[in-house]
């Protein structure tokens, strides 16, 4: 009987994709999934395949290492790392956070936690102290685990128990058996994932069970393409959305290899992966997109594509015609947040959909979206308006504009709050302002995303000082802001003020600041 990786038309996703026929696609059911088993357990046979290839950084005169792991590898340490777990008494529920780049201990933590019932929480490894004791005190872990670099920042954070994964870690777990049997449910959580960004002042994770993995694979799919037989590569973080659910559990639920890369990225070097690992299939960021581009080295290589899909924020023309040049195969957006998943596809690799340059493509088999006016009406073609969701019976917001063609394309048109994406990060206007503000000079600031050629938005700030600024105390504050969120969460721009626009109420005005900046940018065009 035919399965649904068999079909590769956008008529048959419209005629054979239901819930259903997902199901079939796994071992587990409706009541008894575990999502390690599902990517990891049930594809180790002992023939050694490989289930991760890692692309390293380059380290000084070491041009980046690959290293290849193996669904056998990954599945013995995972069940040595879940009887650990037994045996330091963890209960099912309780939160193992990991901050490690990818590497055996990663996905050894990652799926061994899934498997006794305790829930995996992946952290960026490049969070400072304050973006790491938000998450650490939001979802209150019982072991953080990290490598010897970290262990001094885990060990400042008030609560968990910090492991340092290095060799006599592993040598402790070999005392354990290599295999377990699974303790899960399909409805029992199985990741806290964080968002790279939130509007909210403390960020909330979104908490996913194991049948989340069933649902995922409607994205993958038909936003990523992926089907057996693929050589699939995804460079975007697994502490991330895209990098864990597309990149890593999506692939590895279909058996299929998938890429990831370690370490600070490097357009050439993730280049000369694709071409070593014969790369057909890859999802990545638009920023990773752009890079390649700007690196000038992409005649260099062979590549070896048949799909390409992108997310985060839309490809500017020149990148598109890039992709074309020197890959030979259309960029497919895919639209989606973590909180709502992928709901909005172009179907890379199949023959009968037209992808439309910056289109972001026609809906997910079983999902409704509409653009809307303020009333509830549904848009005309070319009408811009919010974009609407149909989930539990009503319609939800995305929180983003958009408009259709009158074909159906959906394509999207601003973000409709405060948040920043900046070369695939979805950043918090309010947390870089509140990190900005614990800066002794800082008496208020504002910040905005404002456009930049190469990353898509940058962020900007506004800043009042209690004193007279400098390039000195630019570079001051970009460092401090860097140092307690992230490395790339930063204002790139900092221009001092000596007022800010507020509303009635006394909140900053945002939205006259972005007012400004985009007509400075239609008068420097002139």
């Amino acid at each position: 009987m035919a399965k649904l990786t068999d079909y590769r038309s956008y008529a048959d996703a419209q005629a054979h994709a239901t819930s259903a026929a997902l199901w079939d696609l796994f071992d587990g059911d409706r009541e008894d999934l575990n999502i390690a088993h599902e990517c990891i357990t049930r594809h180790a046979d002992g023939s050694g395949r490989a289930a991760v290839r890692i692309a390293h950084a380059a380290n000084g005169d070491d041009g980046g290492r690959d290293e290849i792991l193996s669904f056998d590898a990954i599945a013995a340490g995972a069940a040595r790392f879940a009887h650990w777990l037994d045996a330091e008494g963890i209960q099912p529920g309780e939160r193992i956070a990991f901050m490690l780049e990818p590497s055996l201990p990663f996905y050894v933590c990652l799926f061994g936690a899934m498997q006794t019932g305790a829930i995996s929480v992946p952290l960026f490894t490049l969070f400072g102290p304050d973006a790491l004791r938000l998450r650490v005190d939001d979802c209150k872990p019982t072991i953080l685990i990290t490598n010897a670099e970290k262990a001094e920042l885990a060990r400042s954070m008030d609560g968990p128990r910090v492991i340092v994964a290095d060799d006599a870690l592993l040598a402790d777990l070999a005392r354990f058996p290599a295999s377990y049997s699974p303790k899960t449910k399909a409805n029992d959580l199985a990741v806290f994932q964080y968002t790279s960004g939130t509007t909210r002042e403390l960020p909330e994770a979104v908490k996913h069970s194991h049948r989340a993995l069933v649902t995922l694979m409607f994205a993958a799919l038909y936003g990523t393409g992926i089907r057996p037989g693929d050589e699939f590569f995804c460079p975007s973080s697994p502490a991330w959305g895209h990098g864990l659910w597309h990149g890593t559990l999506a692939p590895l639920g279909l058996g299929v290899t998938t890429g990831t890369f370690a370490g600070r990225f490097d357009p050439v070097r993730l280049m000369q992966a694709l071409e070593a690992y014969g790369i057909t299939n890859m999802s990545a960021a638009a920023t990773h997109y752009r890079m390649m581009k700007n690196s000038g080295r992409a005649a260099d290589f062979a590549f070896h594509f048949d799909k390409l899909s992108y997310t985060g924020e839309p490809i500017d023309p020149a990148t598109l015609e890039f992709i074309d040049a020197h890959f030979k195969v259309p960029a497919c957006s895919m639209y989606g947040t973590t909180e709502i998943g992928v709901v909005l596809v172009n179907y890379p690799g199949a023959q009968d959909f037209r992808v439309k340059p910056g289109s972001l493509g026609k809906a997910v088999p079983g999902q409704k979206l509409e653009v809307q006016r303020p009333d509830g009406s549904a848009c005309d073609p070319g009408e811009i308006g919010e974009l609407m969701l149909w989930r539990r019976d009503r319609w939800e917001t995305t929180k983003d504009r958009a408009k259709i063609d009158a074909d159906g394309y959906f394509y999207h048109c601003g973000r409709a709050d405060d948040v920043i994406i900046s070369a695939g990060w979805t950043m918090s206007a309010v947390e870089i302002e509140n990190t900005l503000l614990k800066h002794e000079a800082v008496l208020e600031c504002a910040v905005i995303g404002v456009p930049d050629d190469k990353r898509g938005q940058v962020v900007k700030a506004f800043i009042i000082l209690n004193r007279d600024g400098s390039d000195a105390l630019v570079r001051e504050l970009q460092d401090f802001t860097r140092e307690k969120l992230a490395q790339h969460e930063f204002p790139r721009i900092v221009e001092f003020v000596t007022d800010l626009p507020k509303t009635p109420a006394g909140k900053v005005h945002r939205k006259i600041l972005r007012d400004r900046e985009a007509a400075k940018a239609v008068e420097l065009a002139n």
